[in-house]
Formats: C-alpha cells, structure tokens, sequence
C-alpha cells in the first residue's frame, strides 16, 4: 500500500488540466483544511475531491471487496468511509461547499463523456449549490 499514490492521481490530474484550462484557478492539498481537498477554489467557497471508487468504498463497478485478508480490508475501507464522511461535516460545518468526482465517471463501464463531467463541475462552481457528486451512469453499465 505504500505505494499507491494518494495525491496527483492520474484521474486528479485530468480533472485540474481541465479546470484550470476553463479559466478556474485553485489551491492544491491544503493542509490547514479537513481532509486536504484536492483542489480548493477559496474564492468560490468550494473545493473538489477526486476519489478512487476503491479505497472510498464506492458501490459501482470499480468496487470489490477483496477475497483475502477480508476482515482487515472491511475495516480499512470502512474507517475511509467514516473519515471521508467526519471530513465532509467539518468542510460543511466552517462553510465551504464540496464536491467529489468519482473515479467511475471517468473511467471503466460506466464513465461519463470526459467534457460532461468537467462542465458539471464548472457549473457547480459558480452555482451556490452546497455539495456536487459526480459519479459514473450506472444506464451505461448494460452498454
């Protein structure tokens, strides 16, 4: 586990290219703020996190529980849950809006148009909407 990346993804990355290619310009990783969201949009009150469907125990088709080591697996990914959820309380809690983009709607089965899920993004950012989930279509899964 050492060595799977937690910042600078592959999917992070083609989300903030995008972004700041719109004109959107962030912080990255702010440590001073629950959980280091990806990108911060300070002046907008906004930020974005771009989560793995594994490690943030998304129910999609990018998820499976593994066969070995169940118990210490359930655990893991059920202790990312509650740290994701007690994260998102506190963003919310001093007044920042948040927004998560799913591994699986960029990618696999059931990914979204690459150009859809960054203009949602760039239409909640300069919305008042408090919270954007972007996942994958699960009507896609079929195809």
């Amino acid at each position: 586990m050492a060595g799977i990346k937690g910042k600078n993804t592959r999917p992070e990355l083609m989300i903030r290219s995008a972004l700041h290619r719109r004109g959107f310009r962030f912080r990255l990783h702010r440590k001073d703020l629950p959980g280091k969201p990806d990108l911060v949009f300070a002046g907008r009150g906004a930020v974005i996190f771009v989560h793995g469907c594994f490690w943030h125990g998304h129910d999609c088709h990018l998820f499976r529980w593994p066969k070995s080591r169940e118990e210490f697996w359930r655990d893991k990914i059920g202790r990312n849950i509650e740290r994701d959820r007690r994260q998102y309380q506190a963003l919310t809690e001093a007044g920042w809006r948040i927004g998560t983009v799913r591994e699986c709607a960029l990618k696999g089965k059931t990914r979204l148009p690459f150009d859809s899920v960054v203009d949602q993004c760039a239409i909640w950012l300069k919305s008042d909407t408090k919270t954007l989930e972007v996942s994958g279509d699960s009507t896609r899964a079929t195809v």
